[in-house]
């Protein structure tokens, strides 16, 4: 095998050479900047790195491993560039700037990347907004004009209207994301006391609510006038193209797109706390929660890779001291340290979910973590602490270089904020030259007795669990008279050709499905596999037929439980030391359960495959199964049983499924558990478990790696003496009979939505029959972002954040769901909205549009499909769990070109009726009753 050096080159006379010839070619005001190529021993990310007049940097990378493209446009402008009392902008542009522009009508981006089978999003941060598709190659032009009409004509189609509705629409998200969460304002409340006042960091990217409710639609226009210019953004594209065609698209597309003002970085200096901060506050909580921070430095700093390690050292997993001292010691549910870095700033971050069994107090977690950290200064830094970290670094690199995707994103994050995409090496080379000596000065400069900020959130009405009273309030913020500096005149350009005009796709790209290989181990075992080049990579997984379906009801939870014991001590070594051999190889080995099947996931680098299947045979084959294992895992789950418990959507679907199967049935009750039944779980129901469900008859496995069927065979014989018979599922209970039209509400006081879920029992999977065609026929309802469903309770309504139908299945029994959490205020309205559009859909079906529409979208989208290892895997894993032949997506792709209105119609008539499907819906009941009882539903209030 090949040596493969984690690092890019930059050839010069490659560079050189090339360059003049490429100038000669390139587009009027196109500058070829630097050529960055790879040796065939080299691993890392090829790419030209170009320029527009305007000072548009353009990045350009090829991969002709699959026939897609993945487009990404990031502005250099995040959170941090607004002003105080003015927060919340950046991220109502990422909202906004889907709306339509000049030349691409309301709605119309989703419906068009959609229809191209492509997928997008776009994510806002303190630093950074970005905005990115993935289609098949045949459709990059259409990308290009997509993001150059929103960057240079998002203006002239701006209104109030939908700045309204946008406004609503983020109203919802926080509701969703932050308010109607378990510590879900923590993090605001936390940096409000971090950071000075007035700090762009010091306000939350979402926005303070009354900020937003005081912008304008001028306000939002200045913003953008400021900051979404060509000279602030880079646009990266990756995947298989024709690089000169493409820059004569982007010249043409951007290049008349005038600069925006000047944009420079702000400037960084080191956050200092004066003394320690304390603040606390109530939520609906069940665990009690501290939060320890300390301001270090910025990213790519000097001192960030030492502290990096210093935070792994401290709390990174089972080998860690906050780990030792708190979770293993029964103390905390959870602990850990992290040193996550923004452009201008650091936080060096410690947190534990106390065990309420322990008394909950945080006071005596604090003690523990300051105790844990004077236990470090004690115990120093050891040569195993630097090597783990290093090489858990340079596996990641490789690990994010196995999507196009991947590789885009870390072009672009570089290029935006350090100017140069090519950071891989340098940053390999940060960590790998760290010293013991680097750990302890770096400990000693920022963490050693110095200040920092506390902070505890407590179930409500228990503040007597606080860490210390507060002793800081933050300050009143003031308001800034306007929502930008230093605008320029903006004068918006009239274009040069007609944009109006979509441009058309290009020929259908060769559709590569992997290649598959089938092979027996010698006792029978099953593996499916393909081979790929594109990193040294090896991703496994063990499938174990029976999961939860297996257990008794009278013992649910114990498929996770007892995964949960396989990840911990075998007969040699402790979870410890296992965990730090893991460490060392840069690998990761999971076991885990769900409904129908136990696993164990393995991902390694090829070059360490064999050391790490002899850990996986270590725990699978000779666990310890420890009682003082058991007794804390099972504490930890019955713990986080509680917690769930407050968590509105984790209700909502227990509730749900038990409605819909029953609770004498598996499938209704969930694969966690109850507290009752996990209760009642012992040692030896662990071991009996283990003896029913890890046999070698159960077993199948899926390989995706850059090794051929001979090596991974080989690599897998260790597996070959693995014995035991197959399992039989148990017979399941019969279906309850649903009262249909009937509103379950279960009751969470303060709700600041409402969860709501409709559904009915339904098909189990099927890859080509009527499980299959019902996905297509749900497609413009619900299973698409322009979904008759979400274009009217979030577009039109500014109801939800986000509201969905679809079809679910397994190998027995299935669902249809309709869901969406809303607003508590609109609750009533909101149901009354889901049952005219399933209503209309059922009794009228799908139009000719939507049919074509659903077609072209469901259609071209196979050309992303088996990108990544775990695409990859899940395609191989489908055909073997269902005995699928290997070319059924070909017959899909066949029934969905074939398949007609009056067909897909009728299966609508057929499975969407309303009368038969019930309703849950978790939210606030002094505040919603009423409502639903007046639209008439009959209405059944729930416990859990």
């Amino acid at each position: 095998m090949r040596r493969w050096i984690l690092a890019v080159a930059i050839s010069a006379a490659l560079a050189g050479c090339a360059s003049q010839e490429a100038e000669s070619n390139l587009p009027k005001g196109v500058s070829l900047i630097e050529s960055v190529s790879l040796a065939d021993s080299e691993v890392g990310i090829a790419y030209k790195k170009y320029q527009l007049a305007n000072g548009l940097t353009v990045l350009l990378h090829q991969d002709s491993s699959d026939p897609l493209v993945h487009v990404d446009v990031t502005y250099h402008v995040g959170s941090a560039r607004e002003l105080e009392g003015r927060s919340g902008f950046a991220h109502l542009f990422e909202h906004m700037m889907f709306q339509g522009s000049q030349h691409v009508g309301d709605e119309q981006h989703f419906k068009t990347v959609t229809e191209a089978g492509g997928n997008l999003n776009g994510t806002t941060n303190t630093d950074r907004t970005n905005y990115f598709e993935t289609v098949p190659s045949n459709q990059l032009e259409k990308m290009l004009w997509l993001e150059s009409d929103r960057m240079g004509f998002f203006l002239p189609a701006l209104t109030e209207e939908k700045f309204e509705v946008q406004r609503e629409t983020v109203k919802n998200e926080r509701a969703q994301r932050i308010d109607n969460q378990p510590y879900g304002r923590m993090g605001e409340q936390f940096n409000q006391a971090f950071y000075p006042q007035g700090h762009q960091y010091s306000w939350p990217v979402i926005g303070w609510p009354e900020d937003l409710e005081r912008a304008s639609l001028a306000d939002v226009k200045n913003f953008f006038k400021r900051w979404y210019g060509p000279n602030n953004a880079t646009l990266t594209v990756g995947g298989d193209f024709d690089e000169l065609q493409t820059l004569a698209w982007i010249n043409k597309y951007f290049g008349e797109i005038p600069s925006g003002p000047e944009v420079t970085s702000d400037t960084k200096s080191l956050v200092t706390l004066d003394k320690t901060r304390y603040i606390s506050m109530e939520d609906k909580v069940h665990l009690p929660l501290i939060r320890i921070g300390f301001p270090t430095v910025y990213a790519r700093h000097e001192d960030e890779a030492a502290l990096d390690l210093l935070s792994n050292i401290l709390g990174g997993g089972k080998t860690s001291i906050f780990y030792k001292n708190l979770v293993k010691d029964g103390y905390a549910v959870q602990a850990g340290v992290s040193h996550p870095c923004q452009e201008l700033a650091c936080q060096f971050s410690m947190y534990a979910l106390a065990n309420p069994a322990k008394g909950g107090q945080l006071k005596d977690l604090e003690q523990k973590m300051k105790e844990s950290i004077e236990e470090f200064e004690a115990r120093g830094v050891t040569d195993a602490d630097l090597q783990k970290v290093k090489v858990q670094f340079e596996a990641g690199t490789i690990f994010g270089l196995q999507s196009v995707s991947g590789k885009v994103s870390t072009l672009a994050f570089n290029q935006t904020f350090s100017g140069n995409p090519n950071m891989i090496a340098s940053d390999l080379a940060r960590y790998a030259n760290v010293t013991k000596a680097d750990v302890m000065r770096v400990f000693n400069t920022y963490i050693k007795n110095k200040p920092m900020v506390v902070i505890s959130v407590v179930p409500e009405g228990q503040n007597q669990l606080i860490a210390h009273e507060d002793n800081f309030t933050p300050p009143v913020l003031t308001v800034s008279e306007a929502a930008v500096k230093e605008l320029d005149t903006h004068q918006q350009i009239t274009s040069s050709f007609d944009r109006t005009v979509m441009p058309a796709a290009g020929e259908a790209p060769v559709l590569k499905s992997p290649e598959l290989w089938r092979g027996k181990l010698a006792n029978g075992i099953e593996v499916i596999g393909t081979e790929s080049e594109e990193t040294p990579t090896v991703e496994l997984v063990i499938y174990l037929n029976g999961g939860h379906r297996l257990v008794p009801v009278s013992k649910a939870g114990l498929a996770g439980l007892t995964a949960a014991m396989l990840n911990e001590s075998s007969q040699k070594r402790s979870a410890e030391e296992l965990a730090q051999a893991l460490e060392m190889l840069g690998s990761r080995v999971n076991f885990g359960a769900s409904g129908y099947q136990s696993y164990i996931q393995i991902s390694s680098l090829t070059s360490h495959l064999d050391e790490t299947l002899a850990i996986v045979e270590e725990r699978l084959f000779e666990p310890a199964f420890k009682s003082e294992d058991f007794k804390r895992l099972k504490q930890q789950q019955l713990q986080s049983l509680q917690h769930m418990m407050s968590d509105p959507n984790y209700i909502a679907e227990t509730a749900f499924d038990g409605l819909l199967y029953g609770t004498e049935s598996p499938l209704g009750v969930s694969s966690n558990g109850t507290l009752e039944t996990v209760s009642e779980l012992t040692l030896e129901d662990i071991k009996a478990f283990y003896r029913q469900q890890y046999t070698g008859g159960n077993a199948q496995i899926v390989a995706v790696s850059n090794l051929n069927e001979t090596e991974v065979l080989a690599k897998l014989s260790g597996l070959s003496h693995w014995t035991g018979e197959a399992s039989t599922l148990p017979a399941l209970t019969d279906l309850p009979e649903l009262k249909g039209g009937t509103v379950y509400i279960l009751d969470k006081p303060g709700a600041a939505q409402s969860v709501i879920k409709i559904g009915k029992q339904g098909l189990p999977w099927d890859a080509t029959g009527e499980f299959f065609k019902s996905y297509l026929m749900n497609y413009p309802l619900g299973g698409a972002f322009n979904s008759r469903i979400n274009l009217n309770l979030r577009e039109d309504k500014g109801y939800t954040y986000g509201a969905r139908s679809f079809f679910s299945g397994g190998i027995e029994l299935g669902m249809f769901e309709a869901k969406a959490s809303v607003r508590t205020d609109v609750t009533a309205p909101s149901l009354v909205e889901f049952a005219k559009e399933i209503n209309r859909y059922q009794a009228n079906g799908m139009t000719d549009k939507e049919l074509a529409f659903m077609k072209a979208s469901i259609s071209q989208s196979k050309a992303l499909d088996y990108e990544t290892p775990y695409q990859k895997a899940g395609f191989m894993r489908r055909i073997q769990r269902y005995g699928l032949d290997v070319n059924f997506t070909d017959k899909q792709t066949e029934i969905t070109k074939n398949v007609t209105k009056s067909e897909l119609n009728q299966l609508a008539k057929e499975q969407l009726k309303l009368e038969k499907m019930i309703l849950v819906i978790v939210g606030d009941r002094a505040k919603i009753e009423a409502d639903i009882k007046a639209l008439g539903y009959p209405v059944s209030i729930l416990e859990l």
